[in-house]
Formats: structure tokens, C-alpha cells, sequence
């Protein structure tokens, strides 16, 4: 399914498209619109780190930084990355990141879609598995991802290196 696709989410069309550069104060918006994003995102307006970020993931085929639009409202985004590895009889992994929804757009569908198309994008890219990671604190998170078939089958680590947030 390449880009941009429209899904149907509560009777809705939703695209879901590449980012763009022009998208970026409204995923920063998205990022930190939530408890643990508020800590760890500048809602300062300095988005030079993520413009930093945003030039290497569109730079890279590796990497799809995805948008939801509702008409002209950014309402939803994620990460998919493909991942090869030895492991798994040198299986290639898609792994989502950055699952965010827009406060106003949640509870309708459109989380469970985007990740049903992350699934199906992966698949189709030859994929042997799909991963996430959601902090620990995030109950329903996580109920909603194991509602989507997903295991907590593994206990992630993380090491924060030393200048760095």
C-alpha cells in the first residue's frame, strides 16, 4: 500500500501520508500532548532538533514518518522503520514508534487503523515481525495494543547517554 492511502475511521475519510517538513510543529504538537511527551518535548518552538531528526528519517528508505489528515488537521502519527537482522533466520522487523492521535480524534478508530496499516505495510515489505515499545506507565496503551494482537513477550531496557534527552 503505498502512500499517500485514505482509511475510513468512523465514517471518515483519513489520509495517510508521508511527512512533510511543513507537518512538523504539528507533530511536535502531537509529541508532547500527553504527560510523559510534555517532559521529554520542547514545546519551546525551537524545532531545529527536529528538523534534524525529520531531514535523516525522510532521508532514509528504512524509515516512514507517517501522517493521518482529517482535511486540512493533522490528527494522528507514527514511525515505521524496517529492521534486518541475523536473527529470526535474519528476519526483517517493522518496528512503530511515536504512535501518537490527536486528543479531539481519539477513541473512534483511527489509532487501531493506523497500526492495522503499519501491520499490513510491513507484511508487504516482507517483514517476519512487527514491534513497539510503550512505556511502562502507559496502561492503556497497553491494553490497546494487546487488543490489537500485540504480546508483551519481552522486557525492553534503555540507557540514556550523558548529554543527550
Amino acid at each position: 500500500m503505498e502512500l499517500p492511502v485514505t482509511l475510513t475511521v468512523d465514517g471518515t475519510p483519513i489520509e495517510l501520508r508521508r511527512a512533510t517538513a511543513a507537518d512538523l510543529p504539528a507533530l511536535v504538537g502531537l509529541l508532547a500532548d500527553d504527560p510523559l511527551g510534555a517532559t521529554r518535548e520542547s514545546a519551546d518552538g525551537d524545532l531545529s532538533p527536529y528538523r534534524r531528526a525529520f531531514a535523516l528519517l525522510d532521508a532514509d528508505p528504512a524509515h516512514l514518518l507517517v501522517t493521518a489528515v482529517d482535511g486540512d488537521a493533522l490528527v494522528g502519527t507514527l514511525q515505521l522503520t524496517f529492521l534486518p537482522g541475523l536473527a529470526r533466520r535474519g528476519a526483517l522487523r517493522g518496528q512503530i514508534e511515536a504512535v501518537r492521535v490527536a486528543a479531539g480524534a481519539r477513541g473512534h478508530g483511527l489509532g487501531a487503523a493506523m497500526i492495522g496499516w503499519a501491520v499490513e505495510e510491513a507484511r508487504r515489505r516482507g517483514c517476519g515481525l512487527v514491534q513497539l515499545t510503550t512505556d511502562k506507565s502507559r496502561a492503556d496503551a497497553h491494553r490497546f495494543y494487546e487488543e490489537l494482537g500485540f504480546v508483551a513477550s519481552h522486557e525492553g531496557m534503555k540507557l540514556q547517554l550523558a548529554g543527550s534527552s
